[in-house]
C-alpha cells in the first residue's frame, strides 16, 4: 500500500473541471507531499464504499438515468436532471476515493508493539491545564471521528502530541492561545469497528515513521 503521492502539477487554469472539483471539497486536502496515513479499518471502509458505488449504486443510477432520456424533454425531465446530477457527484466521488486508497499507507497500531512515545494510531490520555482529562485516537483525514475522540494526524492536538511520550508536557497552540497538556498515558490497539475480515498487511519500516 506504500506508493508515492503524487497530485497534478498541471496550472490551475490548463486542469479540467473534474479535477477542480476533486480538489475543492470532495473531502479533506491531503498536505502536498506527503503520505496518505490511515488505519487498516480507514482503508477498509473507503474500499467497502468505492466497491458499492462502482458495483452497485452507479450502475442502478445509470440504468435509472438511460430509462428517463427516453420520457421526453431532456430540460424539463426531473429524473434525468437529477439522475445526470447525482452521476456526477458518485463519479466524483468515485476519483477522490480511488486516490486516497492508491496513495494510501496503512498502519497498524495494534502490531507497533509496547512503547509510550506517540506516533500515528496512538491513543493519547491527557490533561489540560485545569486537570481535565481528554483521550484522542489519532487516524486518518478519513477516519476522523470528533465523537469518538478520533482525531486527524495533522490537526492541532496531534501535531502537539507527537513524538513526546507518557509524562511529557507539552504546548498545544488554540485560537485562545498556546495551553499547556500533559501527557497521561499512550497505547496502541485495533480501533472497535473492523469493517474487514481479511488482514491488511503493514510495511514494517512504516510504524516508526512520524507524519509532520
Amino acid at each position: 500500500f506504500r506508493r508515492v503521492l503524487f497530485r497534478s502539477m498541471k496550472p490551475a487554469a490548463n486542469r479540467s473541471p473534474d479535477e477542480d472539483e476533486d480538489d475543492d471539497g470532495a473531502g479533506p486536502a491531503l498536505p502536498r507531499g506527503v503520505k496518505n496515513y490511515m488505519t487498516p479499518q480507514g482503508y477498509a471502509r473507503l474500499k467497502s464504499e468505492l466497491t458499492h458505488l462502482l458495483n452497485s449504486e452507479r450502475p442502478e443510477l445509470v440504468k435509472v438515468v438511460s430509462w428517463a432520456a427516453g420520457n421526453g424533454d431532456r430540460s424539463e425531465n426531473g429524473d434525468y436532471l437529477y439522475g445526470k446530477k447525482r452521476l456526477r457527484e458518485i463519479d466524483r466521488r468515485i476519483r477522490y476515493l480511488t486516490r486516497r486508497l492508491d496513495n494510501s499507507e496503512v498502519v497498524d497500531p495494534a502490531v507497533r508493539g509496547d512503547t509510550d512515545q506517540v506516533f500515528f494510531g496512538a491513543t493519547v490520555d491527557y490533561a489540560d491545564q485545569e486537570g481535565n482529562e481528554h483521550t484522542v485516537t489519532i487516524v486518518g483525514l478519513d477516519e476522523v471521528d470528533p465523537a469518538r475522540g478520533h482525531v486527524s494526524w495533522i490537526s492541532p492536538i496531534a501535531a502537539a502530541l507527537i513524538k513526546h511520550s507518557a509524562g511529557d508536557t507539552v504546548p498545544l497552540r488554540t485560537p485562545a492561545g498556546v495551553r499547556q497538556i500533559e501527557i497521561l498515558d499512550v497505547r496502541y490497539e485495533a480501533l472497535s469497528e473492523a469493517l474487514s475480515e481479511a488482514p491488511i498487511e503493514t510495511p514494517s519500516e512504516a510504524l516508526n515513521e512520524v507524519p509532520r
